[in-house]
């Protein structure tokens, strides 16, 4: 039996939930690009969706941005995805795009305001009860640009009693994850710019509300493996939204800047219990793919995350919990950076030829013909996007 083989069981556990919103245009404040062959409905971003899990095994559900990807009937669009071989997951709420939000959503100054960023929220978990899904994610622009804008402790309390309405029209079996953005649109100071916020309120809450980790939501040098370790000590960490960046929050394909960041990341996440069959901690995708198309660029973000958990489960714990306990510093730097270093990709390729899917995903899309039969079908309409 080879070394991969002892966690070629625990690979079996592996799903990421890709965003709706990956396969719609997007890109920077300054343009977004269309592209063909991008989806017009969320339907045709569900296909596209479980083109990615066709192809990988790896991305089982898909969650949803709401009022992007509203419908009528949320039953039927969770049987059409269903149908495609896939299921509905985390509901976003959106309380950044209209006017009303320009100073804020949960934190404005305007009873008014607040209130409808509040029933925005309960709507959202009305969406919840109708499609089965657990996770409320709420995610704040709030902020303001200028010292004396806004009264920051004031915000604080408005934010607290906005989300203890919203926690408290939660059921038993769902869950509101609490996101953390460092900095933008706000640039003097954001209402939730890092974990500990997002601790303080969730703790405040109840045991149903936990913080989401976005890994490129951090200042450049930040040890995001740390949070992650400290959360999950803390029993706090309920989902990732996985992206990469080089200065802040580019929603790169996750891994492409620093694919070692990713692997320590989850090492701690397996070290702390937030993977395998106990854990309820989520893992996510939060991308935008700007001048790559978008469903390879799905499909090679979760065989990134896959890769990179396939290293991290072969890391030798025993060794480096010797080499730990001697003082060794260099040799327990070895133990890691061996596995870091462990070439996984032959064996990925034949743990999913065994599993009926193809060994090279990427090529298997490509050559697939689907990316060509979508830009000849999606003709019309107006295509999907954050704008």
């Amino acid at each position: 039996m080879t070394v991969f083989a002892d966690i070629a069981t625990a690979l079996e556990g592996l799903a990421i939930e890709v965003p709706s919103w990956a396969y719609g245009n997007s890109g920077t404040r300054f343009k977004v690009f269309g592209s063909p062959g991008t989806p017009r409905t969320v339907q045709e971003k569900i296909a596209d969706a479980a083109t990615v899990h066709r192809f990988t095994g790896l991305a089982p559900t898909v969650a949803l941005h709401i009022p992007w990807d509203h419908v009528d009937d949320y039953a039927a669009l969770g049987a059409y995805a269903k149908e495609h071989g896939v299921a509905l997951g985390t509901i976003n709420s959106n309380t950044f795009q209209d006017d009303d939000y320009k100073l804020g959503s949960l934190t404005n100054a305007d009873p008014a305001v607040r209130r409808k960023a509040v029933e925005h929220n309960v709507e959202c978990i009305e969406v919840m009860n109708r499609t089965g899904s657990r996770d409320l994610k709420i995610w704040l622009a709030d902020g303001t640009n200028y010292p004396g804008q806004g009264d920051i402790r004031a915000r604080q309390d408005w934010l607290a009693e906005g989300l203890a309405e919203i926690y408290a029209q939660l059921s038993e079996d769902q869950r509101l994850v609490l996101e953390y953005k460092f900095f933008e649109p706000a640039f003097y100071h954001t209402d939730v710019p890092d974990w500990g916020t997002s601790y303080a309120h969730c703790t405040a809450l109840g045991e149903r509300a936990l913080v989401c980790l976005d890994t490129g939501h951090h200042a450049p040098g930040t040890n995001i493996e740390f949070i992650v370790a400290q959360l999950l000590r803390l029993g706090r960490l309920g989902s990732f939204d996985f992206n990469s960046r080089f200065y802040a929050d580019d929603d790169l394909i996750v891994g492409a800047a620093d694919p070692f960041q990713l692997f320590r990341i989850m090492v701690e996440v397996i070290r702390g219990g937030g993977f395998g069959p106990e854990s309820d901690v989520a893992l996510m995708l939060d991308q935008c793919h700007n001048i790559e198309d978008k469903v390879p660029g799905q499909i090679r973000s979760v065989l990134n995350v896959q890769e990179m958990t396939a290293r991290a489960l072969l890391l030798d714990a025993e060794a480096l919990a010797a080499a730990r306990a001697a003082g060794d510093v260099l040799a327990a730097n070895a133990v890691f950076m061996d596995a870091f270093y462990t070439d996984v990709r032959a064996d990925l390729a034949g743990w999913r030829e065994e599993r009926g899917l193809p060994g090279d995903p990427m090529r298997a899309y490509l050559d697939s013909g689907y990316q060509q039969q979508i830009a000849a079908d999606r003709v019309g309409g107006a295509q999907a996007g954050w704008n």
